[in-house]
Parts: C-alpha cells; sequence; structure tokens
C-alpha cells in the first residue's frame, strides 16, 4: 500500500521523547519498523526551530544537528513553522487559588504553523493521489477535520502511530488502524552516533 507519513514533531516529542533516551530518532526507520508490509515513499516532518534559553544554551545547537541526521535519509522531508515570544498577563496559580487574582507579567512561547503545515500537506498529497495510505503521528484532536476529508471525500486509509497514553478520542473513529509508540520501538529505530553529510562529519548529541 503506498504510504506517507506526517509527524506532529513536538508532538512526538513530548509524547515520547521528552527525558526519555531515544531523542537520536531516525523518524522513517521507525515507521518502516512498525509498519512493515507498507510501502512508505515519504515521511514529513513537522516542527519549528527552536532558540537556546539562559538555562540551555544548547537547544538550538542540538536540534540542528538533529535536523542534519533527518536530511541524511532521502525519504524524510522537514517542513518549519515558527516561534512566537511575547509578554502577556496571567494570574499566578497560588494566589488565583486563594481567591486574589492579580496578574502577572511572564514570556509566553508559542509554536505557530507546524499543524496547519501537517494539515496542508496531507491534504494537498490526498488530491495529487500520492498516496493509499496516510499515517499520522500525533494526538492533536486539532487535525480532526482534514483528516475526515482525507477519509471520506478522498477514500485513504487513514492510520495512527500514537506517541502519547491515549488516543484522542476526537481522532480514534477516523483511523483505520492505530499503533502505540512503545520505548523499544524507539530503541531500535536510533541513527548511528556518527553520521556523514555533504558538509562533513557530526556526531550524536552528548547530552543525548
Amino acid at each position: 500500500m503506498r504510504t506517507r507519513v506526517y509527524i506532529d514533531g513536538f508532538n512526538l516529542y513530548y509524547g515520547c521523547l521528552k527525558g526519555q533516551p531515544n531523542k537520536w530518532l531516525n523518524v522513517h526507520a521507525l515507521c518502516c519498523n512498525l509498519l512493515p508490509r507498507n510501502q512508505i515513499d515519504r515521511t514529513r516532518y513537522f516542527t519549528a526551530q527552536v532558540s537556546s534559553r539562559p538555562n540551555d544554551p544548547d537547544q538550538a545547537t542540538r536540534q540542528q544537528t538533529y535536523f542534519r541526521a533527518l536530511a541524511t535519509v532521502p525519504e524524510i522531508s522537514i517542513h518549519l513553522g515558527h516561534f512566537l515570544t511575547h509578554e502577556v498577563k496571567m494570574p499566578d496559580a497560588a494566589a488565583w487559588r486563594a481567591g486574589n487574582y492579580l496578574a502577572r507579567t511572564v514570556i509566553k512561547t508559542e509554536e505557530k504553523g507546524s499543524d496547519v503545515n501537517l494539515a496542508t500537506m496531507l491534504l494537498v498529497d490526498a488530491f495529487d493521489d500520492l498516496f493509499d495510505c496516510a499515517v499520522i503521528i500525533s494526538n492533536d484532536s486539532d487535525l480532526k477535520g482534514p483528516i475526515e476529508q482525507v477519509r471520506n471525500r478522498f477514500g485513504k486509509t487513514i492510520g495512527l502511530l500514537n506517541p502519547q497514553r491515549n488516543v484522542s478520542q476526537a481522532l480514534r473513529p477516523l483511523a483505520h488502524f492505530i499503533k502505540p509508540i512503545r520505548p523499544g520501538a524507539l530503541a531500535n529505530a536510533q541513527f548511528a552516533a556518527g553520521l556523514t553529510d555533504a558538509v562533513g562529519q557530526f556526531q550524536k548529541p552528548a547530552s543525548w
């Protein structure tokens, strides 16, 4: 079955990678291992470029190194959204519970564009009849609309590889099949510690 994979990078990261030892993940290999009968010709990875923070000055460098690793796999394409950082006023949680609604000014960072980019490419690829089966790695209920259209309007098979413990109740009825992403599958789909691209040799980030 002609298959394309659409990965919500932040949903994957916060669902099963953050704080775990398997971040050096070859996402295409992961999908091929979990779906050995499917012919996966494209794995689309949707994310946004992070900025280093005072408490983690190497964050952006690690991400760029990971992008280099993904780019060594011809079947993977990276689609970037962006971050918005701005000041907002929000109530202090402890004060709120005590009945004091005094707001504090905080820095809020929001990732923008990844879900819209994923939905757009999912629909465009379906319209162009580039797959028989679309596999989505996300548990975001905001994707219900485009997934519903791909299934009902274009007659495509929908699969979910779930990065979180529970499956979204909005997405569950739309899937022809659902598979969890377990730690063993992540461990079996890691890049080699050392890789080479057109620029030269590079290594897995030391903290990973």
